[in-house]
């Protein structure tokens, strides 16, 4: 057991950062973290993956790709994730190849898994390679970050720690995210979970800021309720949604960012996975979060990544971004002459403002269907789910990866080659 001084708590917060910049390839793809800033990140660490056509299975490195494939296609998605475990690849190279396509198919700032620091260290070095990067130009800006999860009740463990060390030495972000499931490994009150929840973030925020001072972090949060007939994680639920905003109020009362996110309990991509995402996501952004894990195709408590739930997920999030555009309230907006123009018990359908605007009026649907019943079923009376099983085969058809400069693909292809004939780096 560690007592942290509070003298010495205090002394850390005050050099934590509270907004920083994450960097990607290229300046378009860099991402604020802070402030009234929020990203959205999708599935992370699911085991699995699924789909209508083949169902649920293990996931395999290609199942990684076509994640990472959708999150580079929507502008929506800000940062690369943990995504899905490609369990054909032993867990001594995994982190070679997962590291290689996040490099080879996004621009955007990349995760990385704390599984040891010689894990770490291979995709710091990879990501150096692919971003032309000096040992000192990558500890100078964060370019990737991990998620730390602590063993709640009260414990982070020597992998856990290790990555806050590890991110914290190389100016490279961590996410301090305690894993307080109330009646569970918390408190089963929720103002107790989220005492509990505060004291773990703390203690892993203190360890990277004694590393290095000024280091990025974000205090994170992963507090809900568990089922307690049978323990089972329980997620979109008014304690999920209070748990988030108590969450918030915390992260701002030490004036750091803050993660949250956007969890379903459900098991396949259905009304209950949609009702509790939303719940759980707006918990979050009224809860004024700026990093959102888990926001696109997450399913089963976290077992499953989810790709018709990854396009559902994405036409919710679209329609965030779309609320959080301010109003233009100009004198054209405000339509005096439009509403002047047109006689009482008319219509504006056929005005010169509504004319000149009609195209890009309205937010466009990606996933839903706004025909009548006749139309619609004409179509072939596709549910929604459907709809979104053809659009993420038509985007990963079409997808084309950001050119890499040949040099680079040389580079990364024989740092791996090596590395795979060194053995790799074992989990700590």
């Amino acid at each position: 057991m560690v007592e942290i001084d509070r003298v010495l708590i205090k002394e850390t917060l005050d050099s934590a950062p509270s907004e920083f910049v994450m960097h990607g390839a290229t300046p378009e793809a860099n991402v604020t973290l802070g402030g009234k800033h929020i990203a959205f990140v999708s599935v992370g660490g699911a085991p699995h993956i699924a789909d209508l056509d083949r169902g649920k299975r293990p996931g395999t490195l290609e199942d990684t790709r076509n994640i990472i494939r959708l999150s580079e296609h929507f502008d929506v998605i800000h940062m690369q994730s943990p995504n899905v475990e490609s369990q054909d690849i032993p867990v001594n190279l995994r982190h070679l190849h997962v590291t290689e396509s996040q490099l080879a198919l996004s621009r955007k700032p990349l995760f990385i898994y704390s599984r040891g620091s010689g894990q770490v260290a291979d995709a710091f070095a990879m990501t150096r390679i692919a971003r032309g990067l000096s040992v000192a130009e990558f500890e100078q800006k964060p370019w990737c970050y991990t998620i730390i999860n602590t063993n709640s009740p009260r414990q982070l463990d020597i992998p856990m720690c290790q990555g806050i060390i590890d991110f914290a030495r190389a100016g490279q972000m961590s996410v301090i995210t305690p894993f307080t499931l109330a009646g569970a490994m918390a408190p089963v009150t929720m103002p107790g979970a989220l005492v509990l929840q505060h004291a773990e973030a703390l203690a892993g925020i203190t360890l990277s800021q004694i590393v290095n001072p000024g280091a990025p972090v974000l205090y994170g949060s992963f507090t809900s309720n568990v089922d307690m007939k049978s323990g089972s994680p329980a997620f979109g639920t008014p304690e999920f949604v209070r748990a988030a905003f108590g969450a918030g109020q915390l992260a701002r009362h030490i004036e750091l960012p803050w993660r949250g996110s956007a969890a379903t309990a459900s098991n396949a991509p259905d009304e209950q996975s949609v009702y509790e995402f939303l719940m759980s996501a707006w918990g979050s952004v009224l809860g004024g979060v700026n990093m959102m894990v888990h926001a696109a195709g997450w399913l089963e408590g976290g077992l499953t990544g989810s790709m018709e739930k990854y396009i559902l997920d994405i036409e919710m999030l679209q329609t965030f971004a779309e609320i959080f555009k301010p109003l233009n309230s100009d004198d054209a907006e405000l339509a005096y002459d439009a509403i002047a123009s047109v006689d009482p018990g008319s219509h504006f359908f056929g005005c010169d403002h509504t004319m000149e605007r009609y195209q890009t009026a309205f937010y466009e649907p990606l996933v839903s269907d706004w025909s009548d019943f006749g139309q619609w079923a004409d179509s072939g009376g596709k549910t929604a789910t459907q709809r979104a099983n053809e659009i993420w085969k038509k985007i990963l058809q079409d997808f084309e990866a950001p050119a890499m400069d040949v040099a680079v693909r040389e580079q990364l292809d024989a740092f791996i080659a090596r590395r795979t004939a060194q053995g790799g780096s074992p989990v700590d």
